[in-house]
């Protein structure tokens, strides 16, 4: 389809915002829109692919303008290379903004995008295609009043929901009459307590004894504590006996090996706003040949990020636990065509890349 061979030519980002239906509240901070950056990759060929770079500054540190000014530079740094090296991409992109994965990961997967389409692949293709079916996700429960817990969970209980991902670690007693209130509404549903690091170790036990008590069925603790109290986490897997998934202990491959070597979790939350594309694959790798399990999330991502995380779940299989809701959090998609929702569950797509496509507002920066 495409003879011509696929060097990037021009680099095109803007600024999105995209309010957040309900206040997006976890233990570090709140966030009531996306204020997300999308990316246009342009080829030689003609192809061109998309990206999304989703800082969430009170998990990642990152902020829309530190994006902003980290794509100026990065753009300048791919342009002219080939899209078909896009593992060499991510390599450099590394080491040129190591601290800044939100905006290395827009541009990765805008290169990656643009590459699938010139080879007339679908994204997951590229990774292998191991586990190519529709996928179930859980949907996240901001930290909120009981009454207004109950009211959304019912919401998405009636929509098909069964795994309800509860942001918890600001209030141990209040987080566990949370959770018991949605459990005596809607009994047949499981929990993953996720605590974005705000637990210590004994109030975690505690939560996880309080759950216990009234009979709420918890699959999963997520980062319950700070990102480097491994001891703790390690500690908190042995003493309640409830899986431990790593998240923001887990910022690159380095990371994941200590977690590994200090038996600190059961999961690895794959996710590539914390570590571009490149690397989550290797990670991800990583943790199956470590026998421990994976996880794959986001922060405040619309459907491109997500699609680019969804195209990993069915390259290279092996996810179990899928966290890939927050499109369903947005008031509005400013994105057309590529997966789907219908419920809880992930459809695939079968058109080359991402199969999606998003219009430039006029506040568009190009490099060429």
């Amino acid at each position: 389809m495409h003879t011509l061979p696929p060097i990037i030519r021009r680099i095109e980002y803007w600024p999105v915002d995209i309010p957040i239906t309900d206040p997006f509240v976890v233990a570090t901070g709140t966030r009531t829109i996306a204020e997300n950056v999308f990316l246009r990759v342009t080829l030689a060929n003609g192809a061109q692919g998309y990206g999304e770079a989703a800082p969430f500054p009170e998990v990642g540190g990152e902020t829309r303008e530190s994006c902003l000014t980290a794509l100026h530079q990065l753009g300048e740094t791919v342009l002219g290379r080939s899209a078909a090296s896009y593992k060499e991409v991510g390599r450099l992109l590394s080491e040129q903004a190591l601290t800044h994965p939100a905006a290395r990961c827009g541009l990765e997967t805008a290169v990656i995008d643009a590459y699938c389409r010139a080879s007339s692949i679908p994204m997951w293709q590229l990774w292998g295609g191991a586990d190519v079916r529709a996928r179930k996700t859980d949907i996240t429960i901001p930290i909120t009043d009981l009454d207004k817990t109950v009211t959304l969970a019912r919401g998405w209980h009636a929509k098909g929901f069964r795994l309800f991902k509860m942001k918890v670690g600001k209030d141990v007693e209040n987080d566990i009459r949370r959770l018991e209130a949605v459990h005596l509404a809607l009994p047949d549903i499981s929990f993953i307590g996720d605590g974005n690091q705000g637990f210590s170790r004994q109030d975690c036990l505690t939560f996880a004894q309080g759950v216990k008590r009234f009979g709420g069925k918890m699959v999963l603790l997520e980062q319950p504590v700070v990102r480097g109290d491994l001891d703790s986490m390690a500690a908190i897997r042995r003493e309640t006996g409830i899986p431990v998934a790593a998240d923001e202990s887990v910022r690159s491959l380095a990371d994941a090996q200590a977690v590994v070597a200090r038996g600190a979790a059961d999961y690895i939350n794959i996710k590539i706003m914390k570590t571009g594309v490149a690397e989550a694959v290797e990670i991800a790798s990583f943790t199956k040949a470590s026998g421990l399990k994976l996880m794959i999330g986001g922060m405040v991502e619309t459907r491109i990020a997500m699609g680019c995380s969804f195209s990993l779940v069915l390259g290279l299989g092996g996810f179990e636990v899928l966290d890939l809701d927050t499109p369903l959090l947005l008031a509005s998609d400013p994105v057309t065509g590529g997966y789907r929702y219908e419920g809880p569950h992930l459809q695939p797509w079968s058109d080359p890349g991402l199969d999606m496509a998003a219009a430039p507002s006029p506040n568009v920066t190009t490099i060429e």
